[in-house]
């Protein structure tokens, strides 16, 4: 099990929700958001993301991502794993550049992420289809069942809580950004080939959530994803 990076916890403070179903809230939908605190247009994706944050039929994950940082601010989540993430999702499906904002979509699909609409729209056009791998976890364990196909398991570890980050250079200086479910650990525990495959893992350190999902390649399609 080898973890890509771990960065130190920031204590803060304390954000509707849609009907769901129990079939919802065992498979969520994935959005990631690659943004930084020295991007100017990351405000606005980073409050669509905070609204998600709330559904439990959504997995909101915001990846920190390092480009910014030599332009006048460090942003205080960045991690070069994240950045390498979001290049995975470019390499992947051709790009040759990286931006932030920017939402992926159930490992598919690419919007902004400033316009609450549209990543609503994304949510639809790209969801996932029904037979990926159920997840389960207890006793120290995460078990993905048997299913068709191959994928990469990982494990990740993020910050639910509303942190208000005061931002004192930079594009954003003056401003306080609040991020929620900020990624704080990724992990890949192994490959899954289709037949069951368990786990074992450490507890998540003190205040952070888990979530375990399943991708078919580098960069590739969400599978499976839940919260465990």
């Amino acid at each position: 099990m080898k973890a890509l990076w771990i960065l130190p916890l920031i204590l803060t403070a304390g954000c509707g929700a849609q009907p769901t179903s129990a079939a919802d809230i065992a498979a969520p939908a994935v959005v990631e958001l690659y943004q930084s605190q020295g991007c100017s247009s990351c405000p606005p994706a980073d409050a669509v993301l905070n609204a998600l944050a709330d559904r439990p039929d959504v997995l909101a994950l915001s990846f920190a991502v390092t480009y910014w940082d030599q332009l006048g601010w460090k942003d205080t989540f960045a991690s070069p794993a994240f950045t390498e993430r979001q290049w995975d999702y470019a390499r992947a499906a051709g790009r040759h550049s990286v931006a932030t904002p920017q939402m992926i979509v159930n490992g598919r699909g690419v919007v902004n992420g400033g316009d609450r609409a549209e990543v609503e729209a994304a949510l639809r056009r790209f969801a996932r289809p029904a037979d990926g791998p159920a997840i389960s976890s207890g006793g120290g364990s995460i078990a993905i069942a048997a299913g068709k196909g191959k994928a990469i398991v990982w494990l990740v570890r993020y910050d639910p809580r509303a942190i208000a980050v005061p931002i004192r250079a930079g594009e954003n200086g003056g401003r306080t950004i609040v991020h929620r479910d900020i990624v704080r650990q990724l992990i890949r525990l192994g490959s899954w080939n289709g037949t069951r495959v368990s786990y074992r893992v450490l507890p998540a350190p003190p205040g952070l959530v888990s979530a375990v999902i399943v991708q078919r390649s580098i960069g590739g399609p969400i599978v499976a994803a839940r919260r465990v």
